[in-house]
C-alpha cells in the first residue's frame, strides 16, 4: 500500500476482453505488479453499447488486477478505439517573438495548427507534433531555445465522437475509478512493441483486437497516419461458428487451438471434434475446411488495412516494414500472410522493455495494456488530453462509500 501513489493502471476496454494492467515507476521503466482480464460483454466494434455489462467487466478486472497487484485502484488511463476515430494532419505558422523560440511561442505554433473545422459532434482526443520547421531548416523535434523569426509546426490531430468517449468515461466512474486520460489504442500498443529504430526509418502498426483493427504508420520518430478499422477476431470468430454451425464459445476456442490463417501453411489436415448447436452429436471436420473459412476474413482485415495505408499515401515510405499485435494476431500463419499480401517483412509484436510480470505480459493481447501504463509514464499531458466531464477524484472515493455501506447494511 506504501506505493500506491507510484502506481500506474492501463485499463483496455476492448470488444472480446476487458484488460487492466498495474505497474510500478522505476528508476529503468517500470514493473508490471498486476493484470486482470475479464470477458467483455457490453461492446461492439470498439463503441460502448450495454454501459451495464460494460461496468460489470470493468469492476471484475479491476478486482483480480487489486487482488493480483495487492492495491487500490483509483484512477485509470483508458483506451479508445472505434470506427469513429479520425486522425488528419494539419500546419501552423506564426512569428517568433525576440528571434529566439519560447514556450509562449510553441504554444501559439500549436494552437494555429489546431485551428481546424472539427464538427461540434467531434471532440479531440490528441494533438501530436510531428516537426517543427524554423526559417525553412526542416526535422527540428524540439525548437525551445533554438534563433529564428518563422516557426511552422505540423502536428497530427486525431479526433472521435463525443458520445463514444464520454460513454467510455461514464463506464469507468460507474466502476468507481476516475479516468486521468483517454488514449487512441493503436498509440498505445505503439509504446508497447515499437523500437525507436523502427520509428525513424518509417514502420506500420497493425493492432488486430476482437472488434476493431487499428493502424498507426510511424516514420521520421513521429506518427503520420491514424485509422480504425471495424473488422476483427470476433468476425473471425462468427465466420467459423456459422460456418461449422457450432456455438460461438465453442468457435473461439477451436480458432485459438486449431486455427491457421491459410490452409496453405497447414502443417497437417487432421479432422478435429466439433460440437454442435441444439444438443446434436458433435461432427468430425477437417482442419483444411476450417482454414478454408478463416482465410477470407484474414486477408480481408489485411488487405483493407493495406489500402488504407496506400490512401494515406504511404505505402512505399514504411521501410521496417509492419508489426503485427492484438489478441487476433496470435493466429498461426497470419504473419507469413500478411508479408504476402504487404509485400514487406512482417513480424509479431509482443510488450517490451518492462519488468516484474513480463512472462506474463509478453503477449500480443496484453500490448494496448501495456502501453497505455506507458502513456501514462511519458505522455505531455499539456499537449494532449481528452476534456474529462464529471471526472472528479472524488466520486469513484464516494461511491466505493456507497457500495461499502450498502453492502454492510444490506
Amino acid at each position: 500500500m506504501a506505493r500506491k501513489d507510484e502506481l500506474i493502471v492501463g485499463l483496455d476496454i476492448g470488444t472480446t476482453k476487458v484488460c487492466a494492467v498495474v505497474a510500478e515507476r522505476t528508476e529503468t521503466g517500470m514493473d508490471v505488479v498486476g493484470i486482470g482480464t475479464h470477458p467483455s460483454r457490453g461492446l461492439r466494434k470498439g463503441v460502448v453499447v450495454d454501459i451495464d455489462a460494460t461496468v460489470q467487466s470493468i469492476k471484475h478486472a479491476i478486482e483480480e488486477a487489486e487482488m493480483m497487484a495487492d492495491c487500490e485502484i483509483t484512477s485509470v488511463y483508458a483506451g479508445i478505439a472505434g470506427g469513429h476515430i479520425r486522425g488528419m494532419n494539419s500546419t501552423g505558422v506564426v512569428a517568433v517573438k525576440d528571434q529566439e523560440v519560447g514556450e509562449g511561442d510553441v504554444k501559439r505554433v500549436i494552437d494555429a495548427a489546431k485551428a481546424v473545422a472539427i464538427p461540434m459532434d467531434r471532440e479531440v482526443i490528441h494533438v501530436i507534433p510531428q516537426e517543427y520547421i524554423i526559417d525553412d531548416q526542416d526535422g527540428i523535434r524540439e525548437p525551445l531555445g533554438m534563433c529564428g523569426v518563422r516557426l511552422e509546426a505540423k502536428i497530427h490531430i486525431v479526433t472521435a465522437a463525443v458520445t463514444s468517449a464520454q460513454n467510455i468515461v461514464k463506464c469507468a466512474n460507474k466502476a468507481g475509478l476516475n479516468v486521468m486520460d483517454i488514449v487512441l489504442e493503436p498509440l498505445a500498443s505503439a509504446e508497447a512493441v515499437l523500437a525507436d529504430d523502427e520509428r525513424d526509418l518509417g514502420v506500420c502498426l497493425i493492432d488486430i483486437g476482437g472488434g476493431t483493427t487499428d493502424i498507426a504508420v510511424f516514420g521520421e520518430g513521429s506518427i503520420k497516419h491514424t485509422s480504425v478499422l471495424g473488422l476483427g477476431g470476433y468476425h473471425i470468430t462468427n465466420d467459423l461458428a456459422v460456418g461449422l454451425r457450432t456455438p460461438f464459445d465453442e468457435a473461439e476456442r477451436i480458432k485459438k487451438k486449431f486455427g491457421v490463417a491459410s490452409a496453405r501453411y497447414l502443417g497437417s489436415d487432421d479432422v478435429i471434434s466439433v460440437p454442435s448447436v441444439g444438443g446434436r452429436k458433435p461432427r468430425e471436420v477437417s482442419r483444411k475446411i476450417m482454414c478454408e473459412i478463416i482465410e477470407p476474413r484474414a486477408e480481408e482485415i489485411l488487405s483493407i488495412a493495406r489500402q488504407e495505408v496506400a490512401k494515406a499515401g504511404l505505402e512505399g515510405r514504411v521501410p521496417s516494414g509492419v508489426v503485427l499485435t492484438g489478441g487476433a494476431s496470435a493466429l498461426e500463419g497470419i504473419v507469413e500472410l500478411a508479408e504476402e499480401i504487404f509485400e514487406a517483412p512482417v513480424r509479431r509484436g509482443s510488450p517490451s522493455h518492462v519488468g516484474g510480470l513480463q512472462d506474463v505480459v509478453r503477449s500480443p493481447m496484453y500490448a494496448t495494456g501495456v502501453g497505455l501504463v506507458a502513456f501514462g509514464m511519458t505522455w505531455d499531458h499539456a499537449r494532449s488530453g481528452f476534456p474529462i466531464r464529471g471526472g472528479s477524484k472524488f466520486k469513484p472515493i464516494l461511491k466505493r462509500m456507497r457500495d461499502w455501506f450498502h453492502g454492510a447494511w444490506s
